[in-house]
């Protein structure tokens, strides 16, 4: 009798997980299928960010990092999340990476390292999105992770993970890191959030139909 009941406990196990796995899938391929499926915009965490450079890690942290943040969002023709996804619309919510940014450790910040600029993993990644508050939303979040940031002589790129979240569970659904070119601009705001508008670039002219190929395949 036993036995039989733990047989019927490990179903129930099973069934709940695989349920839970395809509704899971599900909402990322609602996301790259329909124009109208919500998609909410977590900004960059730069909580973990190595700065290949010089500059006032102070001052990067505190005022910086959110100046970037909310550059991609006061100027949405020129990164143009919406085109690049194929939205009708995509709100945004900075709460979550404005708090994890204010913890990132000043004296982490700026790299003398090489090796810095490529050191994360997917379960870093996973990691990082345990660390969000995320308390309250639910649905599909897309998130930014800055790897790192490089400038050598004239010229400079930054490695940034593209992740997609369960924002009930904070499941990662989907991850992939990109390296994209810095395009110049004046300030060390403008200059490295020109990396975000060659990211959201990249996303809409190749790898937004590489991923909705890849979600629909799965």
């Amino acid at each position: 009798m036993k036995r039989v009941q733990k047989l019927k406990w490990l179903m129930a196990v099973l069934l709940f997980l695989g349920s839970s796995t395809t509704s899971l899938a599900q909402g990322l391929k609602d996301v790259f299928n329909n124009s109208e499926s919500p998609l909410l915009y977590l900004g960059i965490d730069f909580s973990k960010t190595r700065l290949l450079d010089v500059g006032n890690a102070d001052d990067i942290r505190n005022r910086l990092y959110g100046s970037i943040n909310d550059l991609v969002i006061d100027e949405p023709k020129k990164y143009d999340l919406k085109g690049a996804f194929r939205k009708s619309n995509i709100n945004h919510d900075l709460s979550a990476v404005t708090k994890n940014n204010a913890k990132a450790n000043l004296n982490d910040i700026i790299s003398t390292n090489s090796a810095d600029f490529n050191r994360l993993k997917e379960a870093d990644i996973n990691a990082e999105v345990k660390s969000l508050d995320l308390s309250g939303k639910e649905g599909v979040g897309l998130l930014f992770v800055m790897e790192a940031m490089r400038k050598e002589g004239k010229k400079g790129n930054a490695a940034i993970w593209v992740t997609f979240i369960d924002l009930k569970t904070k499941k990662v659904l989907m991850t992939e890191r990109i390296e994209a070119d810095a395009k110049g601009g004046f300030g060390f705001r403008n200059y490295w959030a020109s990396t975000i508008k060659e990211l959201i670039d990249e996303i809409d002219s190749k790898k937004y139909k590489e991923w909705r190929n890849r979600v629909n395949n799965t």
